[in-house]
Order: C-alpha cells, then sequence, then structure tokens
C-alpha cells in the first residue's frame, strides 16, 4: 500500500504530511485486529477507499486556520483524520456514538501528533459547540442526519462556502435527497478522482 495515489492528487503536501499519512496503513492495521473499524477486505485498499475518498471533501472547499470542523459518526476516524492532517491549523472535533471507535481514532491522533483533533465518545445531538462545517460519511439518511446538527452551526461564515454540511455517499440520492426535503447542492468525485471506486460516490452540500 503507498500514498502515491494521494500525491496524485495533492501534489503540494508537505514532508510532514506525507509522513503522517505513509503511518496510517501501519496505525489502522494494528488496531483493526483489536477493534475493527475497518472491513478486512478494505485495510488493504485504505488510502483509495477511506483516506482519498475522505479527502474528497477538500477538493470542493479548502478549511481555514481557526475554522472549527465537526466530524458525525467518524467511525475510525473518517473523514476526520485525513483532512485534519491536510488542514493542520484548522480545529476538527471527531464524535462517534460507540466508544470503543473513539479510542481508536484518540490512539491514532495521537501517534500521529494531531494537535487539531478532538475526540469523544458523543452523539451529535448532545455536544453544545458550535462549528463553521459538519462532515459526515453515510451515517443514514440526510432526513435523519439533518436535525442532529441543524443548530450547531456558527453564524458568521468565513469561507468561500457558507457555513453547513459535507456529507460523502455512494449511489443514487435522488430518492433521499427529495425524502429529506432540503436544498443541496452534489458533487461527484467521479470529476476529481479517476479510480474506479469513485465512479458512484458522491458529497452533498448543505448550506445551513
Amino acid at each position: 500500500m503507498t500514498s502515491d495515489i494521494l500525491i496524485k492528487y495533492f501534489p503540494s503536501l508537505t514532508a510532514q504530511q506525507l509522513q503522517q499519512f505513509n503511518r496510517l496503513p501501519e496505525l489502522y492495521s494494528y488496531w483493526n485486529n483489536q477493534i475493527n473499524v475497518i472491513s478486512r477486505k478494505d485495510i488493504d485498499m485504505l488510502f483509495e477507499r477511506h483516506v482519498l475518498h475522505s479527502l474528497g471533501i477538500a477538493k470542493v472547499i479548502s478549511f481555514l486556520p481557526g475554522e472549527k470542523v465537526l466530524d458525525v459518526g467518524t467511525g475510525g476516524g473518517f473523514p476526520g483524520i485525513p483532512l485534519a492532517i491536510l488542514f493542520p491549523k484548522t480545529q476538527f472535533h471527531l464524535v462517534d456514538s460507540i466508544g470503543k471507535k473513539i479510542k481508536v481514532v484518540q490512539e491514532v491522533a495521537k501517534a500521529l501528533g494531531l494537535k487539531n483533533v478532538e475526540a469523544s465518545h458523543q452523539r451529535a445531538e448532545d455536544i453544545n459547540e458550535k462549528f463553521d462545517f459538519v462532515i459526515s460519511r453515510a451515517v443514514t439518511r440526510l432526513k435523519e442526519f439533518y436535525p442532529w446538527v441543524k443548530n450547531k452551526f456558527d453564524k458568521t461564515s468565513k469561507n468561500t462556502f457558507p457555513n453547513g454540511i459535507f456529507y460523502l455517499k455512494g449511489g443514487d440520492l435522488a430518492e433521499e435527497i427529495a425524502e429529506s426535503g432540503l436544498k443541496v447542492r452534489q458533487f461527484y468525485l467521479k470529476d476529481y478522482f479517476e479510480e474506479e471506486f469513485f465512479e458512484t460516490k458522491q458529497m452533498v452540500y448543505i448550506a445551513c
């Protein structure tokens, strides 16, 4: 497993960022043997199916220094950990309702020296902070997801996108979007990444 795929799409990565990304396979292989956070078949495709997929968000938006981003249902740390490596001056709060997954996130962040990552065993609904953006990866249907986070946003937007949600999901989302009643903007990851895995992958943006 190699990070060449990351350099292909993010050629301006620093030496430190490359070193951090290159440690991910070793760290996730170790923790996955103890606490299953990534499917066995996916661990060998970690860079493509988890790291690069997470970084699809960065093809659309660059998070700014000082911005606060909430990763809801982070699981083993996706999309939050890769984005925290890419945007070291942005603050990321990763939450999951399963405590053992958050333990993995905390240990990975510690091993990588990520000072901009906070990870907590919480449900999104119970968080009282305000954020610039919420990110997530296929946690549930948009109709269920939106109420969890709709009151979590800072009123002042600083970025090119107004504060809101970036939600990674796959497949045909027409029915799900219609059901949610939300005004969304869709981005297709196949427009940014040429690997077959991304053919059906999308990202939805909802301004809040």
